[in-house]
């Protein structure tokens, strides 16, 4: 190599000489695999050994076996107090409920307090599942039709109670809000 040629090559490691100590050859002995990964020096990369899937020992038997397999596929069951149950699933279209509900106002000497309001009409309408089913409830007032939607979960409702419930045949009552009055039919409670 010329003078230019070593300049712009990288630098590389040389091979150790001929003189250095010359390479041994390999050992026609068999040694373990252990012992030969304690002879090799720490900075030569090693093969990974291939690794074999544990094996359950040949004492246990098929029972001990599905024992384990049991024990792991157990799920600790989920108490019936734990689970919240949806309130007032019982409502339905046709129904007059008479609706407690709770509503803080301030009294005329500027104290806040707590009242219950009865609101009592048919329900026109249940919409929604789980936490935001509403009902909607119609009564007359004075001459005025007055609607109202009460959402079920509301922790403002204290309670409601079924007065009556009549027989339709709809999810949806709007057709009651017309000018001509229908007549309903009471369904006999069955004792």
């Amino acid at each position: 190599m010329t003078d230019e040629e070593k300049r712009d090559a990288p630098e590389q490691e040389t091979a150790p000489e001929a003189t250095e100590e010359p390479a041994q050859p390999e050992a026609t002995e068999e040694k373990p695999a252990e012992e030969k990964k304690e002879d090799a020096p720490a900075e030569t990369p090693t093969e990974p050994a291939e690794e074999t899937p544990a094996e359950p020992p040949a004492a246990a038997t098929q029972e001990e076996i599905t024992g384990r397999e049991e024990q792991t596929e157990e799920e600790p069951e989920v108490a019936p107090e734990d689970v919240e149950e949806i309130p007032h699933q019982n409502i339905r279209p046709g129904m007059v409920v008479r609706v407690h509900e709770k509503i803080k106002d301030i009294s005329p000497k500027g104290q806040e307090r707590e009242r219950v309001q009865v609101f009592e009409g048919l329900v026109l309408g249940v919409k929604g599942s789980g936490v935001s089913r509403t009902m909607t409830v119609r009564k007359d007032s004075k001459g005025w039709m007055v609607e109202k939607i009460f959402p079920l979960s509301s922790p403002n409702l204290d309670k409601i109670e079924v007065i009556k419930q009549y027989k339709v045949r709809r999810a949806k009552l709007s057709y009651l809000r017309g000018r001509f009055k229908r007549k309903l039919r009471e369904v006999k409670k069955e004792n």
